[in-house]
């Protein structure tokens, strides 16, 4: 069986027994545990990258639609929590850093750029500039969002009791014809306008605040059908599964276990900061956690959205972490550096 045909078949299979065992986020949480599983397996496994890119910008019109101008009333008290997100990475940093380079022995630039929080490309991207371990990067950011992702909604689900398995949005035959083709040309133009700028994250950044420019003029109504949102799980999802194509045992063993270290360290760190956050009354205990959990920003869109939490507040949260990570590298990398 062709290698992207078996990731697609492992996939479906995957949400079916989410399904049958009435496990939360079947469409994400599927497809990325079944590819895992088949990858440790040793199966041969290829991921869409082109089709997963496109996914992306489903997401960013999804969470534009929720910017309304009702957001803007929420920023006074989002000024304290939007302004713990660069001490949240530092933290972070300073924890992580010296855990990879003493604890796991990996050279500057790759402790460096896995104990940041940032997005996975752009830490690749970075990484490999700065002659860091592409693999090892790859496999440890991985699973730190492997982790955060599959936690976040058993947490949800089993201890706040949230329903996950509600429809994340309307179907596709009840929304207007012609607003769906707004949405549609706002993903596209959104999304080749900001790579054209050379915007970082430009799949998901370019379409949210294109449509979110539209939901603030009234102009749209609706955020993206439940099938489309389905699909963007259903895609991203066997993403994060995919990258453990191929790996070793030396990589499960050092790489992945360092990952594994990492995160349990970094979900202790963010829990203190909402935990702050909620006590001082300055999000929902929802928002809270999911605007301090050190996941990819996709994927806490897309829980977000299926947990009913603001995903614009929870995205704004996340947008800050990456930018002050993006922007600040080069300066940390010098403070962070020991040799």
């Amino acid at each position: 069986m062709p290698p992207l045909l078996a990731t697609l078949f492992i996939s479906a299979l995957g949400i079916g027994t989410f399904k049958l065992a009435h496990l939360p986020l079947p469409w994400l949480l599927g497809p990325m545990l079944g590819c895992l599983i088949a990858a440790l397996a040793g199966v041969n496994l290829r991921g869409a990258p082109r089709a997963s890119t496109v996914m992306r910008t489903v997401l960013g019109v999804a969470v534009g639609a929720t910017i309304t101008p009702a957001l803007f009333g929420q920023l006074g008290g989002m000024i304290y929590t939007l302004a713990l997100m660069p001490v949240l990475v530092i933290c972070i940093g300073a924890v992580g850093y010296p855990f990879f380079r003493r604890v796991f022995g990996f050279d500057h630039a790759t402790a460096f750029y896995s104990a940041m929080p940032g997005g996975l490309q752009d830490m690749l991207l970075f990484g490999e500039e700065a002659g860091g371990d592409v693999r090892a990067l790859s496999l440890i950011h991985a699973t730190r969002v492997l982790i955060v992702v599959t936690l976040l909604p058993f947490v949800f689900a089993y201890w706040f009791d949230a329903d996950l398995n509600a429809p994340v949005g309307a179907p596709i035959t009840s929304i207007p014809v012609q607003e769906l083709l707004i949405m549609a040309a706002a993903g596209l133009v959104g999304w080749q306008g900001a790579k054209a700028i050379g915007m970082f994250g430009a799949s998901i950044l370019g379409p949210l605040f294109l449509t979110a420019a539209l939901s603030l003029a009234g102009v749209i109504h609706f955020r993206p059908p439940a099938e489309a949102i389905q699909a963007a799980q259903f895609f991203i999802g066997f993403t994060v599964g995919v990258k453990y194509a191929g790996i070793s045992w030396r990589e499960l063993r050092v790489d992945v276990a360092a990952g594994v270290g990492y995160t349990l360290i970094i979900l202790a760190i963010s829990s203190a900061f909402a935990v702050v956050v909620i006590n001082m009354g300055w999000l929902p205990v929802t928002e809270a956690i999911l605007a301090f959990s050190p996941g990819g920003q996709a994927e806490m869109a897309i829980v977000a959205l299926v947990a009913g939490a603001d995903a614009a507040v929870v995205v704004a949260h996340h947008l800050i972490r990456i930018v002050f990570v993006i922007l600040g590298a080069p300066f940390l990398s010098g403070m962070f550096k020991r040799d």
